[in-house]
């Protein structure tokens, strides 16, 4: 899900000229007056800081200057499950806009994307992508669908100077679950603060709770390989994921008062410092600078303790796709604008210097550790390109970096992922605010209910 989505996940870049979400249409490719082609692009989420507004609008100049013929109009987007749906049927989404892996077999299933193959073998990049990357886009039918432009794993996000007022050592952050529990209790004991927090709404609940169950080798989830899928919820690896929050937030009284977090609110939080730890996708750490304000200086990340006979790292990330209502020739301007925007960068470096060194002189984050999309071998050398421009504190980010290829990547359930999420949502909620639940009834409840969406 960005860190789903935003992900997980939100658009990546302002115009200067920015429209509300909600006041914008598709133009299907109408032409501005001055015979240009009118490219409606998905930029930031509201509330992006000044610079990144001034780094979007450099980046919008060269482009427009190699590409004199499209005129580009950024609209305000960010991804949220519940409300996505609405959007994309309303009309109010642009021509080029981002989703997370696990939005896009809904999408494919429902004719809502546009069929890109063609433009990603003359590009040349079907076969430098990270095959199971590319299978999040690919239809039944073997077309592909969208651009995959980035991608993350699960990892533990925390905050250096609590750990410093608990007497935890920063550089030495929880390798196991039994240590981020303990940790959170000599946080809150020291501090006040919540020691650990979970997202618990609007999905995301959902989305981390599968991500810990994957981390202690279970799945929620067996995908049949013809589009159906069997629900697993109800296991060993859930249960105690379940249990881990009721011991944090009931017996440790660790977890803090607030359990109605989303994505967004969770890192508000985390930026303000009332938060020791959290999970998350790894490539969050632009947004919490950027867009809620955090001192890069409390900032540390590591990788998610792996438990049990088969664990993993949820992986996830997010596409970026065009609306199927656009003519040819905004799709043609679409797939340029793509390209320019976030695949060139992957691989060529001129193009991989030229957006570092644009984003570092207007003060936004590059260097932050990601799972590539690429094969490693691209990505380290793409890290190589951009070296004297990385400006995120990569020592912080070290336990994560160093020990994230050692985790095997699992990608997230692939039937009715939104829908499951949001069932996932109410145990994940009813743990938090009920002592005496019955997690083994809540998780034999939620598997059916998750079958008969599954089976619908």
């Amino acid at each position: 899900m960005k860190s789903p989505m935003k992900a997980l996940v939100a658009g990546v870049a302002v115009l200067t000229t920015v429209g509300a979400l909600a006041g914008c249409t598709s133009s299907g490719g109408d032409d501005s007056a001055d015979g240009k082609t009118e490219l409606r692009v998905a930029t930031f989420p509201p509330g992006a800081d000044a610079a990144a507004y001034e780094a979007f609008a450099e980046q919008e100049k060269q482009f427009e200057k190699e590409h004199p013929d499209i005129d580009i109009v950024g609209v305000e987007y960010e991804w949220e499950g519940p409300t996505f749906a609405v959007q994309l049927a309303g009309g109010s989404l642009p021509d080029v806009f981002t989703v997370p892996f696990t939005d896009s077999k809904t999408l494919l299933e429902n004719g809502q994307l546009m069929d890109v193959t063609d433009a990603i073998d003359e590009l040349g990049y079907t076969d430098k992508f990270n095959p199971i990357i590319l299978d999040g886009v690919t239809g039944d039918d073997g077309k592909i669908y969208g651009f995959p432009r980035q991608a993350y794993a699960a990892a533990l996000h925390y905050n250096r100077d609590l750990f410093d007022q608990a007497g935890l050592d920063p550089d030495s952050p929880p390798e196991t679950w039994d240590e981020i529990r303990e940790a959170a209790k000599k946080i809150t004991d020291a501090t006040g603060k919540a020691g650990y927090a979970q997202m618990a709404i609007n999905n995301t609940g959902g989305w981390q709770l599968t991500s810990q169950t994957v981390a202690r080798g279970g799945r929620t989830q067996t995908d049949n390989g013809d589009g159906t899928a069997e629900s697993t919820i109800d296991n060993d690896a859930t249960k105690a994921a379940l249990q881990f929050l009721h011991d944090v937030k009931w017996e440790d009284n660790a977890f803090g008062s607030k359990v109605d977090l989303d994505w967004g609110t969770i890192n508000q939080e985390f930026a303000a410092g009332n938060i020791g730890m959290y999970t998350s996708g790894s490539d969050i750490y632009t947004a919490l600078v950027r867009d809620f304000g955090m001192d890069s200086a409390i900032y540390g990340m590591t990788v998610v303790p792996m438990e049990g006979d088969d664990p993993g790292t949820l992986g996830g990330g997010d596409i970026a796709v065009i609306s199927p209502t656009v003519d040819d020739t905004t799709k043609a301007a679409a797939v340029t604008w793509i390209d320019w925007y976030y695949m060139q960068k992957l691989m060529d470096e001129d193009a991989a210097v030229l957006d570092a060194k644009t984003l570092n002189e207007s003060g936004q984050a590059v260097g932050t550790p990601l799972l590539p999309v690429l094969s490693r071998e691209l990505y380290d050398e793409s890290q190589e390109w951009i070296a004297d421009y990385i400006n995120v504190p990569v020592d912080q980010m070290a336990p994560f970096s160093d020990r994230i290829w050692d985790q095997t990547p699992v990608g997230e359930p692939k039937v009715k992922t939104q829908e499951v999420y949001a069932l996932l949502d109410t145990a994940v909620q009813t743990v938090l605010t009920d002592q005496n639940a019955d997690i083994d009834a809540l998780l034999a409840q939620v598997q059916a209910d998750a079958q008969a969406k599954l089976d619908e």
